[in-house]
């Protein structure tokens, strides 16, 4: 489930800057500010829940291998958990700002 959630955002972000470099060599918009406000509300709302459901599926798995052994893998998987909720921490921060840019469009 993590490795299916780091490719999609690595695709994502992938699409974002190919995006950026053609609008910044070419002048031109590649899609209209509605469109990008929307795709960018739905992606931060996507990549959320896919980071907060690949985190919530990992606890009880790490839970359970703490209880046979302690060691070095447990450990780091338990710090990747820590780390997905401080992202998906960030992620909602970015999804709150994406969702006040799409409320305080005019043409929606």
């Amino acid at each position: 489930m993590v490795i299916g959630e780091i490719l999609i955002n690595m695709k994502n972000i992938g699409l974002l800057v190919l995006r950026q470099v053609h609008e910044l060599s070419t002048n031109k918009e590649t899609f209209s500010r509605q469109n990008l406000a929307l795709l960018e509300f739905f992606g931060d709302q996507l990549m959320a829940y896919l980071l907060l459901s690949a985190a919530s599926s990992a606890v009880p798995l790490t839970n359970r291998m703490r209880e046979n052994s302690d060691n070095i893998f447990t450990d780091s998987s338990a710090s990747a958990i820590g780390m997905e909720f401080v992202a998906f921490l960030a992620l909602g921060v970015s999804a709150n700002i994406s969702g006040y840019k799409l409320s305080n469009r005019t043409y929606i």
